[in-house]
């Protein structure tokens, strides 16, 4: 229903996760007997989760060891790791600036040209290790590097902005990417995001997107909300594009995965998602408190180098365990952001729901609380990630 802001204006009211809860069916079952397997191009997952292509917390080792835990994560193409040949001092001077001085040292850094034989180089080190090569760009970096990424072997390529659309306008002197060429082109999957409407999300599916992201700036350590005060809260963003994927599945019998991007810290978080209509969720906060991750305890925007525009942030996440401990448990923490897989199977066993389908059909709630997906930095305080 829309709400009239005022004589000129009005709006729909949207819903945050932390807005809804789940409500639990006639039956239940046995965590052990919940199905979380899901498809992703060419490739099944037995967890739904997949790791934010960010520096903080993707590299080669972390990409290697999703893959063998049964999850996924993405190499960003356009960061450090394609820029310098030894990543890890590098790493050390931004873990170790102050405040005042990060973003700064954020742009001359990033200020270093990629190489393309270092994004040859991941991508077959990835490949090498057993892992599962999927890597990131943006529109731009994909109509540089995308032949690269796919004579290295690659297995999935995510074209990434802050907003992605099939209808960009640019000054004559730029060629915009032309993502139904690029995804008939490719040779190997491409998934796009990121966006949060039904149109768009349709559009994209028609261009020959594998999958969509969905989400603008809902992450702890993305400001674009604030900066550009673009989104939609991710409750309402996720059911949004979900009509979308199955109205173009009923229209062309093609099913193409919904994945909620950014705002996800806890697994209560992944399991309303999920029962909002996601397929799978990507996540980059709770994976950079692992012991593993390269941000040595630290997480940060992919837009904060921006010599124009800087957006995100650099928060202090510090290390609560192992990636296994994180991802598949033991728990050692009460909080929410341990076992995800575990918090996963045993919603869908407390809801009743044997798999991803199912649980995409779970009944919701709205419950408002006082921390709204707005807040996700405070949310982030409170769980000792924003210190």
């Amino acid at each position: 229903m829309d709400i009239q802001i005022g004589r000129g204006k009005v709006a729909r009211r949207a819903y945050g996760i932390d807005e809804i809860a789940l409500v639990p069916g006639r039956r239940t079952l046995d965590p052990s007997l919940a199905d979380t397997s899901w498809s992703i191009g060419n490739l099944e997952r037995e967890i739904p989760i997949i790791a934010s292509a960010m520096d903080s917390v993707v590299d080669v080792r972390m990409a290697v060891l999703l893959s063998q835990l049964g999850a996924l994560g993405v190499l960003n193409l356009e960061g450090i790791q394609t820029r310098y040949a030894d990543p890890e001092p590098i790493l050390d001077r931004i873990a170790t600036v102050g405040k005042e001085e990060f973003v700064p040292l954020m742009q001359e850094l990033y200020a270093e040209p990629i190489k393309p034989e270092l994004v040859e180089r991941r991508i077959k080190e990835i490949k090498e290790q057993g892992g599962i090569a999927a890597v990131s760009a943006t529109p731009v970096g994909a109509s540089k590097y995308g032949s690269i990424v796919a004579q290295a072997g690659a297995d999935l390529f995510f074209v990434q902005a802050t907003v992605v659309s099939t209808a960009h306008l640019s000054p004559d002197s730029i060629i915009p990417l032309d993502l139904a060429k690029f995804c008939q082109e490719m040779p190997i999957p491409v998934i796009v995001g990121n966006c949060v409407t039904y149109d768009v999300t349709l559009n994209l599916m028609k261009a020959g997107a594998a999958a969509v992201l969905v989400g603008i700036g809902p992450g702890a350590a993305c400001t674009s909300r604030g900066v550009l005060g673009v989104g939609i809260p991710q409750a309402t963003a996720v059911a949004d594009c979900a009509a979308a994927r199955d109205d173009y599945y009923q229209e062309t019998g093609k099913y193409v995965p919904v994945i909620a991007d950014g705002g996800l810290i806890t697994g209560g978080d992944i399991c309303k998602c999920i029962a909002c209509g996601a397929d799978g969720v990507m996540i980059g906060s709770p994976f950079a408190r692992s012991a593993e991750a390269p941000g040595r305890g630290y997480h940060w925007g992919m837009a904060t180098p921006s010599p124009v525009l800087p957006r995100g942030t650099r928060i202090k996440v510090g290390n609560t365990g192992s990636l296994e401990q994180i991802l598949r448990g033991p728990a050692q923490l009460d909080d929410g952001t341990h076992n995800l897989l575990g918090a996963l199977k045993t919603s869908m066993g407390t809801l009743g729901a044997k798999n991803i389908k199912e649980m995409q059909q779970v009944d919701v709630v709205i419950a408002p609380s006082l921390l709204t997906e707005g807040k996700v930095y405070q949310k982030a305080q409170q769980l000792g990630m924003g210190k």
